[in-house]
């Protein structure tokens, strides 16, 4: 009898009640979390990636970044326009100044817009058809020295729904 009282005191005193949290990790995922949709830009120091957000409905594009306060260093929107035509862009709505970045069909960067101003109604465009348009914080692609002609890449890039 005294040894089964003490095997139930050792299970007790072994087990976690509701009370005291598991010092035991959390076991790992069985499905870790999906790479997020990337553009990979060439650089002279070489390629570099932004996260994006993919936007390819007509509401999705006319909305981009608007109202939006912050966007991660490394980070940006990528419109799938759905065409190769010169597109214009405006900032009306828009709180932060960004960089345009203007895809061709082929992935080499037809041309840039740095550091839109917010706030306005101004078009922007660069006057050469391109099928894509990424948008970057003001001042990105200056700081990685990305010039037109340079040499894109989409990874896990899918429309929006």
């Amino acid at each position: 009898m005294r040894s089964s009282v003490l095997l139930v005191c050792l299970i007790g005193a072994c087990s976690n009640t509701p009370d005291e949290p598991s010092t035991m990790p959390p076991a790992p995922s069985k499905h870790p979390a999906a790479a997020p949709p990337t553009v990979a830009i060439e650089t002279p120091q070489g390629e570099i990636n932004v996260t994006v957000e993919v936007v390819a409905t007509r509401p999705k594009i006319e909305r981009g970044l608007m109202f939006r306060e912050h966007l991660p260093p490394d980070g940006g929107m990528l419109f799938l326009m759905g065409g190769e035509t010169d597109h214009t862009f405006y900032m009306r709505n828009t709180l932060i100044p960004l960089d345009m970045i203007f895809i061709t069909k082929d992935m080499i960067i037809a041309g840039i817009v740095e550091r839109a101003e917010p706030r306005t109604e101004d078009l922007r465009s660069v006057g050469v058809p391109s099928s894509f348009v990424l948008e970057v914080n003001g001042g990105w692609t200056a700081a990685h020295q990305v010039k037109p002609g340079a040499k894109v890449r989409f990874l896990r890039v899918t429309p929006s729904p």
